[in-house]
């Protein structure tokens, strides 16, 4: 782990957040992304603090302007991109206890989008440009953010479809670049996170992403024989569950 490049988007808090400190203490060179900007740059002087070296770059996933710049700044920085972790993205936080998202026939089209383009266009465009750096060296690892969710709950549906999709997208991309070594899975959490934007009952209640554990910094560093799965971090393991 120790030197590798590592992409976090989402970076600025919750799950992004919590992954960034564990591939900074691990001795990865994280570069965090997220549309925060202020946030952002408080994770990355906690990830500084832990000795890690660090850059953040405030990037909007769904701009592809915005990712292709984040990329290249990278490669220019650092002079490869070892892997990408792919966190970004808008969550109904039912288990949280705020207020569900409308039903099909209520949702507007633009927020329909918003969810769409954010959780699975981001995903698209980031492995899209940091790929080829990938493939120039035969090496690489994708990590995408997965979480399920069941048809009784009413206004997840752009949520659910959006994931459902992050998960087909990553068996035929894995396909796709396993002749060149970059190994792609959907990572889940496995239940609901409450982050620190959570209320407090929601964070009495439910684990955090300190629950989470390494689970990261396993899946950057996954084989090939994972290629395509998705994976679970489970007593300090990285484990298939496909």
């Amino acid at each position: 782990m120790q030197g590798r490049v590592v992409i976090v988007t989402g970076a600025a808090k919750g799950i992004g957040r919590h992954a960034s400190h564990t591939l900074a203490k691990a001795g990865a060179k994280v570069v965090l992304a997220d549309a925060d900007a202020e946030r952002l740059h408080k994770t990355l002087g906690e990830v500084q603090k832990l000795g890690a070296e660090a850059l953040a770059v405030p990037t909007d996933v769904r701009d592809e302007k915005d990712v292709r710049q984040l990329v290249f700044k990278v490669a220019d920085r650092f002079g490869q991109i070892d892997a990408l972790i792919n966190d970004a993205g808008i969550v109904p936080h039912f288990n949280w206890g705020i207020p569900r998202w409308p039903r099909v026939r209520n949702l507007s089209y633009d927020f329909w989008n918003s969810v769409i383009q954010t959780n699975l266009g981001g995903t698209f465009l980031c492995s899209k440009y940091v790929v080829p750096f990938m493939e120039e060296r035969r090496s690489g690892n994708i990590v995408n953010l997965w979480g399920g969710g069941r048809p009784e709950n009413h206004g997840a549906s752009p949520y659910v479809v959006s994931k459902d999709a992050i998960r087909t997208f990553t068996k035929f991309m894995a396909e796709e670049e396993r002749e060149w070594n970059v190994c792609i899975v959907a990572f889940s959490p496995k239940q609901a996170i409450a982050t620190e934007d959570a209320p407090e009952e929601a964070r009495q209640r439910l684990p955090g992403p300190e629950s989470l554990g390494n689970g990261f910094v396993l899946a950057v560093q996954a084989g090939m024989e994972m290629t395509g799965k998705t994976v679970e971090h489970r007593d300090g393991k990285l484990m298939a569950v496909d």
